[in-house]
């Protein structure tokens, strides 16, 4: 007989190793899961903008090439109710026929002047909405763009249609749509490392827990064909099969359920939207790495944990002398955390990530070496400080047993780790949002030049009175004031507009009484007007402002403004005119879209700008960042209650013969019972608050490579703490059923 055949001859005959295999494969089938599903979101990212590629978010104007241009081609952002519009603008250059342009994937025709063609989602919103909120923007609609063009399915995409002469100033002339090799969102890669490494962790220690379900008695067994002649080699080979067999079956029904969890997946939201289901790809070889790497090591991990059957079968059928564990246990996570600390510090000059991955697995790593010698010293002071029967018996289970004890809690110590980490990074990333233009939030603004900003006020204006619209636009210039000469010069940037434009469309805070006395120049300060100079660039020829004019200190109530002036466009220099315009229009909540629909159409693809627009992609990061955290935490704590459940469990029928012996002497279950929640509790308590400490160190040098500033600290960060006792005291809570199931059973079957 083989030791395959004997593998399945003991999980036929032995109920309790075969619910062990079963709970096996289950740990490892989550684990090929969690980490399949992982390592496709790179990927993921890829295939998402490999299809948006010709919309151009990440074309820049020397990408164009040497091929003779086809097309003039502009790319911007627009929004609407809140949701964010992709434009791209397109005009033929001269000479060209449309069915020369290779249109990209998705994308069923280029549409001409006055044209546009949008994606379903659009398309359902112009049908939804009057013209003057939205259709006047773009055209009349001609087609729809298909998912193979789309970011993600719900996307809003126009593709607009102009002349030559209507498209805006920084169209570029191309030979062709964007196209070429897409790149992984960079921050999604940075989670999916982190979560492969925080998430697997739990997994296998739920694969580790299921395999000890049964291991004193799997020990005593082998221990016994040891000492009937069987070598080290047929023992190795026989652990080898049972744990190939049920690790094996796991990974194959992980690599079954990954496409449901890749369906689920594609329904959580991300940069916006969600996914399609073909997003979740992963290469061939990637998969079939994942499949067979994961039952390798859960088997490499029963392997290595037969050292003491093969070298000392005796001891393996009877007692043994407990060692106690060395204080140098201890020095593996400040060893790892210097490490971590090291590759942080050169993080941010090499931009490299990998070292830094590889200490944030060190440090993860290193609990697993501390948590058993925190675990032996909490069993010791219960040992010498409390007398209460349950709180001996659970601190001599510590004691003698820390890395069993341990493993109820290794689960939950990194779910506590991550989550205090992310629960630091969370808050810090909040108090950054914010900043913006000087204006209002309740302005609309295009950045143009001096020589188009007359014409897109008179047609923005043009159409607002055509609409009903009492909102005028206005045109500001942007100036700057210096006062010295070449490398000497000073000076800060000025806006170019009326004090009483001034009161009604900036932040600065002036009022009316600021308007009186004539021309002036406004500022944190009043400046000396006889030293500073006015330029349209930083390194033009400056001019003084006109005489007669007064400077006037403001306070703004915002910080940003500090370095920006307001001047009077009648303290100008003669003939002086600004290079760099922004138009600016006033809006109401009624009237904005109808206001941002007037500036359309004479900007010509040039983006509309708001405070609003400013802070989208700030909330939509801070969204995903939030819906990621809670879902890995959601899915740490799942796993780690699982880990933590079985592990009791596991505990519990390895002490059969004890509890048995316990309950016959006349101890209540309660009072085992109770002693099994504190051995759960205990240590859980004092391994989750060094795991929040260390979680917060992580995430302030995780930080410190985005920002110096100081990390915001939130009370929230106790929450994993709580959270992971509760989780350990609920996992523990199996512990009763199983007494009274080891109560049930006459001792005489061991």
């Amino acid at each position: 007989m083989n030791s395959l055949q004997i593998a399945l001859r003991v999980l036929k005959v032995d109920r309790r190793t075969r619910t062990s295999a079963i709970l096996t494969a289950i740990g490892v089938a989550v684990a090929t899961g969690l980490v399949l599903l992982l390592a496709t979101l790179p990927f993921a990212t890829q295939n998402r903008e490999q299809r948006a590629l010709w919309q151009g978010e990440h074309f820049y104007s020397s990408q164009a090439g040497n091929a003779p241009a086809k097309i003039l081609y502009s790319s911007s952002k627009d929004y609407f109710d809140g949701k964010q519009i992709m434009r791209v603008d397109v005009a033929l250059t001269g000479g060209t026929a449309p069915g020369s342009v290779a249109l990209p994937a998705g994308v069923p025709q280029l549409p001409g002047p006055g044209e546009t063609v949008v994606s379903p989602a659009l398309g359902r919103l112009l049908q939804g909405h009057p013209a003057d909120q939205l259709g006047d923007r773009f055209g009349k609609p001609v087609g729809a763009i298909g998912e193979d063009g789309l970011r993600f399915p719900e996307q809003l995409v126009a593709l607009v249609g102009h002349t030559a002469d209507a498209m805006p100033v920084r169209a570029d002339p191309i030979a062709g749509f964007p196209s070429g090799k897409a790149s992984a969102d960079a921050l999604l890669m940075l989670l999916s490392w982190v979560g492969i490494i925080v998430l697997l962790v739990p997994s296998l220690v739920l694969v580790a827990s299921s395999a000890r379900l049964t291991a004193a008695r799997r020990e005593r067994r082998l221990a016994a064909i040891r000492l009937a002649g069987a070598t080290p080699g047929q023992v190795t080979n026989m652990v080898a099969a049972e744990t190939t067999l049920s690790a094996g079956i796991g990974a194959l029904l992980g690599l079954l359920i990954s496409p449901a969890l890749h369906g689920l997946a594609s329904f959580v939201p991300w940069a916006g939207g969600t996914w399609l289901a073909a997003d979740f790809t992963l290469p061939v070889g990637l998969t079939v790495f994942i499949v067979v790497a994961i039952p390798v090591l859960v088997v490499l991990a029963g392997i290595l944990g037969l050292r003491r059957v093969l070298k000392n079968p005796l001891f393996a059928t009877g007692g043994r002398a407990l060692k106690p564990l060395r204080w140098w246990r201890l020095l593996a996570l400040p060893a790892a955390g210097l490490f971590f600390l090291v590759a942080v510090t050169t993080a941010k000059d090499s931009g490299g990530i990998t070292m830094v991955m590889a200490g944030l697995f060190l440090l993860v790593g290193s609990a697993a070496i501390v948590g058993p010698w925190v675990t032996s010293a909490v069993g010791g002071t219960f040992v010498r400080i409390w007398r209460r029967p349950s709180a001996l018996l659970a601190g001599r289970r510590l004691r003698d047993d820390p890395k069993g004890a341990y493993r109820a809690s290794a689960g939950i110590v990194l779910a506590v780790f991550a989550g205090s980490m992310a629960l630091t990074l969370l808050p810090t990333f909040e108090s950054m949002a914010g900043g913006g233009r000087s204006f209002v939030d309740s302005t609309l603004y295009v950045d143009t030049d001096s020589q188009h900003a007359g014409k897109i006020v008179d047609q923005a204006n043009a159409s607002l009175r055509k609409y009903g619209q009492s909102e005028k636009a206005v045109a500001v210039g942007e100036v700057y004031l210096v006062h010295g000469e070449g490398r000497d010069r000073d000076g800060h940037r000025a806006l170019v507009m009326s004090c009483a434009d001034a009161v009604k469309l900036t932040r600065f805070g002036l009022s009316a009484e600021n308007c009186t006395g004539g021309p002036a120049v406004f500022g944190e300060t009043a400046l000396d007007l006889a030293q500073f100079k006015v330029t349209d660039t930083w390194e033009g020829q400056a001019s003084p402002v006109k005489s007669g004019t007064r400077a006037e200190a403001v306070r703004p109530s915002d910080p940003d403004l500090s370095t920006t002036s307001i001047i009077d466009p009648a303290a100008l220099p003669e003939g002086f005119t600004p290079k760099y315009v922004t138009v600016v229009a006033p809006t109401t909540d009624a009237s904005r879209e109808v206001v941002r629909t007037a500036l359309a159409g004479p900007a010509a693809g040039e983006e509309i700008g708001s405070r609003d627009q400013y802070l989208f992609n700030q909330q939509t990061e801070l969204g995903d960042l939030r819906r990621v955290t809670v879902i890995g935490l959601i899915a740490a704590g799942v796993l780690a209650g699982c880990s933590a459940a079985v592990a009791t469990a596991g505990s519990v029928m390895d002490r059969r013969r004890t509890f048995g012996a316990l309950m016959a002497a006349g101890t209540p279950v309660r009072v085992l019972a109770r002693a099994l929640r504190m051995e759960a509790a205990l240590p859980a308590l004092v391994a989750t608050i060094g795991a929040g400490i260390v979680g917060v160190l992580v995430g302030v040098g995780l930080y410190s490579m985005v920002d110096e500033r100081g990390i915001v600290l939130s009370p929230w960060l106790l929450a994993p703490v709580v959270l992971g006792v509760g989780v350990a005291l609920l996992g523990a809570s199996v512990c009763t059923p199983a007494l009274k199931r080891v109560q049930a059973e006459p001792l005489a079957d061991e």
